[in-house]
This record gives structure tokens, C-alpha cells and sequence, in this order.
């Protein structure tokens, strides 16, 4: 049995500007890391004893006889893309859950390709895992999808993304250990309860900056990503981390009509008044989890003020990305 373990994906900064719609002809550069909870994905032959020759199991079971026939989507596409016809089980566990803001779905892509090619014996590093997996995603399967997650997925840390047309640059953010540790106390991750599709939420962004509605505010972004770049590599104050991230949540939440609504306006509005300094509304927006930049002896007042918010994930950071950890 083969197991790898790939992190979701937490955007800090430049989120929404990292579709291809966007950057193909815009110089663009986001703040992205990696978390530490994990889509796990299970892999081992399937020997012919029974009435089908592929088992998938995710949220649900799939017992079927041919590639074609598989409903899961990144499933069908990455054994067709890699050509493997042999009978195989496929089992994948989550920590958090899909359809939250966080990646899901390319972690899911990035730790099966993993796991397959390790199958197969190939070594992929994560730059050539993450560019498989976004060509699987949107040009095999034709998701609305951009690039971070499956770069964050595949890369662990806490990274600055620049795209340029088909260049794509993965680098460090350059803060110290001790700023990391001071940075990753003050986050909060809260889920809304609301889950959403993010091929619709994302559909609706690309057809915006494809008819250029989106332009002013997406160049907005850029200029506080820029401004943020700077801010953490200076290791300003968090206080003024969290200042940024609140002007681009209220960017973000105009995007579209379905980013925001009146009940997560509230909540946000509710974390601000009990003491975060900043925060967003994960992934393309419409549900999922809250991220809070707030001091840590201000996190139980704001997790008494959201009483709408009855999970909170504890919070840390990932540095391996896609990992193989049995063979």
C-alpha cells in the first residue's frame, strides 16, 4: 500500500488573482501556506477476486470495471492521464472538510498523482506535482480553477506565488523562525458551517475578470499584496498584518454577489469588535472557514462572540508538502 499525505491550502494574500484569465497577461503575486491537516490518500492493487476491478471510496463507494465508469472526477482523469488500466483501490480520509475554502479538491489531485507515480516508481518533485495537477485539473477535467492550492499542496511552507503568463515562481516568504511562531499563534480557523461548490464560486470570479468587472478591484489586491510582501518581510507588527488583511476582505467581498452575504458579514464584523485584527473568508468565498489574525489572549473572546462558529481548528503551519509516508 502506498499512503501520501498532502496539506490544505491557507491564502493570506493576492487571493482570486490566480487564474489564468488574470495573470496570463498581468505580472501577479500572492501570499499562500501550507496547513498542517491533510487530505490522505490511500493506493494499492486491487487483484481480480471480485465483480469489479476499481474500488473508490471517498464520501462515497464506487465499485466499477473501467477508468470511464468512475464518477470522482480527479479519480477518472489523473489514472486516464497516467494510462493505468490495472485493478486499483483508491481510499481517501480528509481532516477537515471539502467544500470549505481550504483546497480541498487540489490537495486531493496532487496527493493521488503523488501516490500513483510512486506506484509506478517515478519521483516527481513538487513543482512538476503541482503543474501535473493543474493541468489535470483544469485542462483534463476543465475546472474554473487557479493555481495556489496545488502549489501550496504540492510545496508545504509559507510562500510568495509570481505568475507571469506561463512563468510560474515558487519562493519563500523571508521572515524568521521567531516571526513564524508569533505569526502562526495569532491564527484562528473557524468553520461557518456553510459548505459551498467552489467550481461555481470560482466560475463566477473567471467570468468577471473575463468581462473585466473584476479589474479595478483585483488590482486593488495586487497593490496590498505588494504592500503586505513588504510588511512581512519587514516583520512589521501583526496588528498591521491584520489592517491588511481586513482592507482585502473588503475588496474581496465585492468580487461577486455571492462572496459575502448578510450572515458572514456578520460574523466577521463580530470577530473585528472582540479583537482580531483582520481576517477573510477562505477560498473563493460563499461558506466555509474563517481565518482571524488576533492576539492569542483575545481568541476565547472572539470564539465566545461567534457563537455561530461552533468548530475551531487548531492552527499550524506545514513545511513538507506532498508527502509519501508508506510504501
Amino acid at each position: 500500500m502506498i499512503i501520501s499525505r498532502t496539506p490544505y491550502r491557507l491564502s493570506l494574500f493576492g487571493g482570486g488573482a490566480d487564474y489564468p484569465a488574470w495573470f496570463q497577461s498581468r505580472e501577479t503575486k500572492l501570499i499562500s501556506a501550507a496547513m498542517a491537516n491533510y487530505s490522505n490518500i490511500y493506493v494499492k492493487p486491487l487483484p481480480p477476486f471480485f465483480d469489479h476491478k476499481h474500488r473508490i471510496t471517498y464520501a462515497e463507494i464506487e465499485k466499477v470495471n473501467t477508468v470511464e465508469e468512475i464518477n470522482h472526477p480527479s479519480v477518472r482523469a489523473c489514472l486516464q492521464y497516467l494510462q493505468i488500466n490495472d485493478g486499483i483501490s483508491i481510499t481517501h480520509d480528509g481532516d477537515l472538510p471539502a467544500r470549505s475554502g481550504i483546497g480541498s479538491s487540489s490537495s486531493f489531485t496532487v496527493g493521488l498523482l503523488n501516490a500513483l507515480y510512486t506506484s509506478k516508481g517515478i519521483k516527481k518533485n513538487p513543482y512538476e506535482l503541482a503543474m501535473e495537477a493543474i493541468n489535470v485539473e483544469q485542462n483534463i477535467i476543465g475546472e474554473s480553477v487557479g493555481v495556489q492550492d496545488q502549489l501550496m499542496a504540492a510545496h508545504g511552507g509559507i510562500k510568495v506565488l509570481e505568475l507571469s503568463g506561463a512563468n510560474i515562481k515558487v519562493h519563500d516568504l523571508k521572515i524568521s523562525d521567531g516571526y513564524v511562531d508569533d505569526l502562526e499563534s495569532h491564527i484562528m480557523l473557524g468553520f461557518s458551517g456553510i459548505s459551498r461548490l467552489s467550481e461555481v464560486q470560482a466560475k463566477k470570479q473567471v467570468d468577471s475578470i473575463k468581462q473585466g468587472k473584476s479589474n479595478k478591484t483585483l488590482e486593488d489586491i495586487q497593490r496590498l499584496t505588494a504592500f503586505a510582501i513588504q510588511a512581512f518581510e519587514s516583520e512589521s507588527s501583526l496588528s498591521e498584518i491584520g489592517l491588511f488583511l481586513q482592507q482585502q476582505w473588503e475588496l474581496k467581498r465585492t468580487l461577486t454577489d455571492s462572496v459575502s452575504s448578510d450572515n458572514i458579514n456578520s460574523i466577521y464584523d463580530a470577530a473585528i469588535k472582540a479583537g482580531a485584527y483582520g481576517g477573510k473568508l477562505m477560498g473563493a468565498g460563499g461558506g466555509g472557514f474563517f481565518m482571524f489574525l488576533a492576539p492569542p489572549d483575545s481568541h476565547q473572546k472572539i470564539k465566545n462572540a461567534l457563537k455561530q462558529i461552533n468548530v475551531w481548528i487548531p492552527f499550524k503551519f506545514d513545511y513538507e508538502g506532498s508527502k509519501i509516508i508508506m510504501r
